[in-house]
């Protein structure tokens, strides 16, 4: 049990570090009409108004209110749930598949950022979700044409990069578009949710630039042979985007808009690091850039914890060690889980009734996939109760059915919504 709490702790330490009321406030600060970023200076002229998308944007919201407060002239955030602030709307959108919401969402902060006069400011505070919280479809493109193609591209395990490049070309938001919209300046604040924190890929990217063109995206649904499932609107916008008859999304950084990463999964393995090595462990950051299938990724992190149990290679225990990232299921049956519970799964088929290990894999803003649950947390018990109540893992792993499995043995962690978003992180305790 003590293993299972340490690892717990070190996983909870690490969402703490990238929570906006703690990381905010490590990089904004105002002094009279100056705001400093980091190392940049943002001097005040006209109103300041706050706007905001994805999933950690209230909390994000918050924070900036308690530092900025009455030089806010207003704004409106959009989240995946709702929320008084003083002010600043908050506006709920969809995720992980837009609709109805998310298109009047995406309405709202066209409305108003397209409203701001040029010696206006603006902040805007960006996580992930926010590719699927706000949007507007190119026309003929309808909000059901655009569902069904996004549940296309999740089904089929695309990764987050060249989802996005497909989102971003049916959309009069994402690429940079909706900071073609506005005469003011801005700073854009993010939490990044994306492997090597790609400003291209984070939120579709909805105020920087697009590398990405009509024909990337072409290619992108030919590849995955699922071209000739989307719907005909969404098959028009593309060959009339690839023919010129629309407009690419601009492919230069307005010079009016400043980016600034201020939370990734980087930062929070940093902390799980220090946690760890607190708790009396030596730690090693393995990498922040893991993706692939969870299942396959689960072997390779069982069989270096194995190698290190068994011969103290490729550093010697007890140890921790620490990988953040994001992989990716192929969903086949029709249970309940999400990429995270699925690799501790996987793992526990590897890990068997091992002493001394311990493995916890989280989603760090408290929601993997289609469950209420952050992630699981396993040991040699996991395994022993497995056996005794009579549960077979490739059974569950076929079903994609973690969350189940789990709930009989008693290993999901649930720390419900964090209020932060950056991708996932792995915890791995290894005893002498």
């Amino acid at each position: 049990m003590r293993l299972k709490e340490a690892a717990v702790e070190i996983f909870l330490s690490s969402i703490r570090s990238v929570h906006p009321e703690n990381i905010i406030p490590k990089n904004l600060s105002l002094s009279d009409n100056l705001i400093k970023i980091k190392d940049y200076e943002f001097p005040l002229e006209g109103d300041l108004y706050v706007f905001g998308s994805g999933k950690a944007s209230v909390e994000m919201a918050k924070a900036v209110e308690k530092i900025l407060g009455d030089r806010i002239k207003g704004g409106v955030v959009v989240c995946n749930y709702t929320e008084k602030l003083e002010k600043i709307d908050v506006v709920e959108g969809s995720h992980p598949v837009p609709t109805e919401k998310s298109v009047k969402a995406g309405e709202l902060l066209l409305e108003r950022i397209s409203a701001l006069k040029e010696n206006d400011s603006f902040i805007y505070l960006l996580s992930g979700g926010s590719s699927a919280l706000i949007e507007k479809p190119i026309p003929p493109v309808t909000i059901q044409d655009l569902q069904k193609t996004t549940h296309l591209l999740l089904e089929n395990s695309i990764p987050i990069d060249e989802i996005n490049v497909v989102r971003k070309h049916l959309s009069l938001i994402k690429g940079g578009r909706l900071g073609e919209k506005t005469k003011g300046r801005g700073i854009v604040l993010v939490l990044s949710d994306v492997i090597g924190d790609d400003l291209f890929t984070i939120g579709s990217a909805p105020l920087y630039y697009d590398r990405s063109t009509y024909e990337d995206a072409y290619n992108i649904l030919k590849k995955y042979s699922i071209f000739d499932e989307i719907p005909d609107s969404v098959k028009k916008v593309i060959q009339d985007g690839i023919s010129g008859k629309i407009p690419d999304t601009p492919k230069s950084e307005n010079p009016n808009i400043k980016h600034f990463i201020i939370g990734s999964n980087f930062i929070a393995l940093n902390e799980a690091k220090r946690k760890a090595e607190e708790s009396g462990y030596r730690s090693y950051i393995f990498t922040s850039l893991l993706k692939g299938e969870a299942r396959e990724v689960a072997k390779v992190i069982t069989g270096i914890g194995l190698e290190i149990k068994r011969s103290d290679n490729p550093v010697k225990k007890p140890v921790c060690i620490l990988f953040g990232g994001e992989t990716t299921v192929t969903v086949t049956g029709n249970g309940k889980g999400g990429r995270n519970q699925e690799l501790v799964l996987s793992a526990l088929k590897e890990i068997k009734d091992t002493e001394g290990i311990v493995l916890l894999s989280g989603g760090t803003d408290g929601i993997d996939g289609n469950s209420d649950a952050a992630g699981a947390v396993i040991t040699a018990d996991s395994y022993r109760k497995a056996l005794s109540l009579d549960l077979s893992i490739d059974q569950y792993l076929e079903n994609n059915d973690s969350y189940s499995f789990f709930k009989k043995t008693g290993d999901l962690i649930f720390t419900g919504k964090t209020g932060t978003n950056v991708m996932d992180i792995i915890v791995m305790i290894i005893e002498g």
